[in-house]
């Protein structure tokens, strides 16, 4: 008898051993495959990155990589097969809270479809009732069903989408006793029997899901039965009810950061409608201008500020030793009734520059402006004010483009790089991108100050920008970053969309000089911040800090 449980034993090792060896060739196999659909794809700029990798390269070279590897109809499937192969364990609870799946056949099912849904309900030990079935052909005849005394939680899907397992115990023990009525998961899709397009999906961002429900079929809700009897007649009952628990506002939803749902269909982004509805006052408002030489840079940003439709606009021009005869002759000419032209000596200091002209500023909000930027449209300026006047946000940030038509700013995401970066560059707006992240206005950790608007007085309260440890670099991350520990969230709106002619002015910092300066000033951004630990709630712990255009972590 014992002699028969080592063989059993040694047979079940055996076994283990031969899928995890067939697990490994799988790896490499598909490690090959989307290496090679980079290449095919994009052989210039896989070659580009194998380059910087010789070299040793290797922030550049895993920066180049991530967006390329992420392009490939496997990488995804390559990420599966590694969270298998790493066998990480769900969850486990002892709670006994009921979870009952909600399955809405009003719209139209495929039989098959059902029976995947009432399986995957089975396996998870969930309740699973059918509105449009025989015995509930109606949301009410559902409601009717419910033990409520038994205080459940709802799981509203549709037909053919599937739980993975351990669902069910990762959301129980994530419960927490009435701090919060939503908890919500990542998904991906299935189509036919492959799974694809993952969305990893940020922390709660009450903004983002005004334009994107994230939330509805990928996620449990406390509700009650008065709370399901409020939208018993609605055709899409389901969203309803979330964004009525979403609405009351006990507790921010919780995110479960786990691929716990597999999905037929996804709603669709509502894109935002421009332009968005304009506060009625609109304070004073100081628009603030660093600026060197390149008149011609100069003069067409102050032309896109004079023609912004913005009722009250005064224009701090600050000179940082300018020694163009054109330039100086265009400064001189400036209206002074709009325009103050402050002379700033010395070595390039943008926070310090900055912070002079927020003394002098008579505005209530104040308008950080680089001098290479340039205006399509003219309501850009009052958009931006319009959400810095919100008492929840701090540093609202504007869409920016290369001349290119290119993406150069869409939000700034902390931890790219062990630092932080502009989040979708290079992406066309036209294009889907990230689940349209680019288009829709949202919470971020950071916006850039090439174009940022914030109240003043929000500005002073954090001691405005990082002279000392932030000259050039990264002082728009750390003030942001230091607005949100006050509970001012910074915001970006793609509805502001303006054209960056990035560093044109200044330059780059190739020389020696300038490399060591951001050096220290990227040491001090991850001493202060600690950039290179931490990941962006807005982010994603799967999504890589490599890149980014939000490509999946390989």
């Amino acid at each position: 008898m014992i002699g028969a449980k080592v063989v059993i034993c040694q047979n079940l090792m055996r076994s283990t051993s031969i899928v995890h060896h067939f697990k490994r060739i799988g790896d490499a196999w598909l490690t090959a495959s989307v290496h090679f659909d980079a290449f095919r794809a994009e052989p210039r700029a896989y070659l580009t990155a194998t380059k910087w990798w010789i070299k040793r390269k290797r922030v550049r070279a895993r920066g180049q990589f991530a967006p390329l590897l992420s392009q490939s109809p496997r990488a995804y499937r390559l990420w599966v097969l590694r969270q298998e192969r790493e066998g990480r364990a769900h969850s486990q609870s002892d709670a006994q809270c009921p979870i009952i799946g909600l399955v809405d056949l009003t719209g139209g099912f495929d039989p098959k479809s059902l029976a995947s849904t009432r399986q995957s309900m089975m396996v998870e030990a969930l309740t699973l009732l059918a509105i449009g079935a025989p015995e509930t052909p109606t949301l009410a005849a559902a409601i009717a069903q419910i033990d409520w005394s038994a205080n459940p939680w709802l799981l509203p899907v549709r037909p053919g989408d599937r739980l993975a397992p351990g669902t069910a115990d990762a959301y129980r023990a994530t419960m927490i006793d009435g701090a919060t009525q939503l908890i919500y998961a990542d998904d991906d899709l299935l189509i036919g029997r492959r799974r694809a397009k993952p969305y990893f999906k940020p922390d709660w961002n009450n903004e983002l899901f005004r334009q994107q429900d994230y939330l509805t079929g990928a996620c449990i809700v406390h509700g009650t039965r008065a709370d399901l009897e409020a939208v018993a007649d609605r055709a899409d009952w389901a969203a309803g009810l979330i964004a009525n628990m979403v609405e009351r506002g006990q507790g921010a939803p919780i995110h479960l950061r786990q691929m716990l749902h597999h999905r037929r269909h996804r709603p669709s982004p509502r894109l935002p409608a421009r332009p968005i509805d304009i506060a009625r006052e609109l304070p004073p408002l100081s628009v603030i201008v660093p600026t060197r030489n390149r008149v011609d840079l100069l003069r067409t940003c102050l032309e896109g500020v004079t023609a912004a439709h913005y009722p009250q606009v005064d224009v701090i021009v600050m000179d940082n030793d300018s020694d163009d005869p054109e330039t100086l002759a265009y400064l001189a000419a400036l209206d002074p009734v709009r325009h103050c032209v402050l002379r700033h000596s010395g070595a390039f200091n943008y926070s310090a520059i900055n912070n002079r002209a927020a003394v002098q500023a008579q505005g209530r909000l104040l308008c950080l402006l680089n001098n290479d930027i340039e205006m399509t449209d003219p309501h850009w300026l009052a958009i931006l004010a319009t959400q810095a006047l919100r008492p929840d946000v701090g540093a609202v940030g504007a869409r920016l483009l290369y001349p290119d038509g290119r993406i150069q700013h869409a939000g700034v995401v902390i931890g790219v790089g062990n630092a932080a970066g502009h989040a979708h560059r290079f992406l066309h707006p036209d294009e889907e991108g990230y689940f349209h992240r680019h288009s829709l206005p949202q919470f971020t950790m950071a916006v850039t100050a090439a174009c940022l608007v914030v109240e003043r007085d929000k500005f002073m309260a954090v001691g405005g920008l990082n002279e000392r440890d932030f000259a050039v670099a990264f002082n728009d991350v750390d003030f942001c970053l230091r607005l949100n520990q006050r509970g001012w969230q910074s915001l970006y709106e793609p509805r502001a969309t303006l054209i960056h002619h990035e560093s044109v002015s200044r330059g780059l910092d190739r020389d020696p000089v300038g490399a060591a300066r951001f050096a220290g000033e990227l040491a001090a951004l991850k001493r202060l911040w600690k950039t290179d630990e931490i990941y962006d709630p807005y982010h994603h712990p799967q999504l890589s800090r490599a890149s980014e255009q939000f490509a999946v972590a390989l």
